[in-house]
């Protein structure tokens, strides 16, 4: 391209990687990695160390926090979750990059979604096949040709690998946080869609249990002297669910309650469980406010308790100026390997949320294309393999040689 670096023999490496590519891919998909099973994770852990060793970089475990979760009986506990792998290069060169991207999946040991199927050709049916070790992949292979590139020199890249995205990253969170703070722009390889749109701006997402404790009584003799919990916790759940459409774009969904027992005693504990999409920090803020007040004001009435657990884990992700800078650049980077890139908004959410809420540009649905996520037809399209991980190659060098200006560079 005229008046830009020639980088063409620096994508080359890319050319017929497909069939590579596609039999790791197979490799890493037959290995469970359920967000729970903490085994799966290590060994896919340990099988990632070793192909991002091939970098050159510096490769290290990081500890997740555990996560804290609300049983049924309102009580709060802790449970391991899968640790981190991180791997880095070049921290301090002049264009700074975090990638980042999940080893788990919603396909836990049990689930009967556990092997690799050819579709056709070009499509495999495969768990996490798009979501997301496709992505990974993908974020793999770009590196690989960036580390061959006469422009390696000019680009630091952190890679975060987490195992607890599909639980809302409660245990890595802190170590993305931290991880964005020394990047001036992320990319997440969360999959695109299967025409290849990618998400832009993205709803923020609260998840929350509200606990409510009555007092227990039988239910013919001394029915009078009970407070039911569940009959509490049900009208709590009513007006939660009335905050729905109180601000544009907001949606409450009340997903279960917990509580009750034999039909002859009062129940004197019950949770309810309920999640809220909003589009703006400030929506976030009225949200959890209003829970609060209606937990208040239940916490006051006699014979009751309330609390609430959780809230907005993941914040809006908003198209700010930057952002948008940064999507039209990648457009750009697909104009020039005859693709066409588009975005459009969506109300679901990943770690680019909260890498956003860091402070930096992120685009994170940079993954192979697919679709039917979260399901046993989940799909991802093979031939995006190496297409997607030639787009990114070129959107890093591009920005490495300054043909594209640093998304980042004025926030840091």
């Amino acid at each position: 391209m005229t008046g830009k670096t020639d980088i063409s023999k620096d994508l080359a490496f890319l050319d017929g990687k497909r069939g590579e590519m596609t039999a790791k891919l197979k490799e890493w998909c037959a290995l469970n990695t359920g967000s729970a099973n903490l085994d799966g994770l290590a060994a896919m852990r340990a099988v990632l160390a070793e192909a991002f060793a091939g970098l050159g970089a510096d490769v290290e475990t990081v500890p997740s926090a555990p996560q804290q979760v609300v049983a049924a009986d309102g009580a709060v506990i802790e449970k391991p979750v899968g640790d981190c792998l991180r791997i880095v290069k070049r921290p301090q060169a002049p264009v700074r990059v975090l990638l980042a991207g999940h080893m788990d999946t919603v396909f836990g040991a049990g689930h009967p979604f556990q092997s690799v199927r050819m579709i056709d050709d070009d499509t495999m049916n495969a768990p996490g096949g798009a979501d997301m070790k496709g992505g990974i992949l993908v974020m793999l292979y770009a590196l690989m040709a960036v580390e061959r590139s006469h422009l390696a020199e000019r680009i630091g890249f952190e890679v975060i690998l987490n195992a607890d995205e599909e639980i809302g990253s409660p245990g890595s969170s802190a170590i993305l946080h931290e991880a964005a703070g020394r990047a001036q722009f992320a990319c997440v390889y969360e999959p695109a869609m299967p025409d290849g749109k990618l998400a832009g701006a993205r709803k923020g997402s609260g998840n929350y249990s509200a606990v409510f404790s009555g007092r227990a009584a039988h239910a013919g003799r001394d029915h009078a002297s009970g407070r039911n919990a569940v009959v509490a916790a049900a009208a709590f759940a009513c007006a939660v669910d009335a905050l729905t459409g109180a601000r544009a774009g907001m949606t409450v969904n009340v997903a279960r309650i917990d509580g009750g027992g034999p039909n002859n005693v009062v129940p004197d504990s019950a949770v309810v469980r309920f999640n809220i999409r909003v589009e703006k920090p400030e929506d976030a803020e009225f949200a959890d406010n209003e829970i609060r007040r209606m937990i208040a004001d239940a916490d006051k009435c006699e014979g009751y308790a309330a609390h609430v657990h959780g809230g907005f884990a993941r914040p809006p992700k908003p198209m700010t100026r930057e952002l948008e800078a940064f999507f039209n650049a990648l457009k750009d980077c697909g104009v020039e390997l005859g693709l066409d890139i588009g975005w459009k908004s969506t109300g679901g959410v990943c770690d680019g949320n909260n890498i956003a809420a860091a402070g930096i540009p992120v685009i994170d649905t940079l993954g192979a294309r697919g679709g039917d996520i979260h399901s046993a037809s989940e799909f991802v399209k093979l031939d995006s393999l190496e297409e997607r991980a030639r787009l990114s190659a070129l959107l890093l060098l591009r920005i490495a040689a300054g043909d594209i200006p640093n998304p980042g560079a004025r926030l840091r």
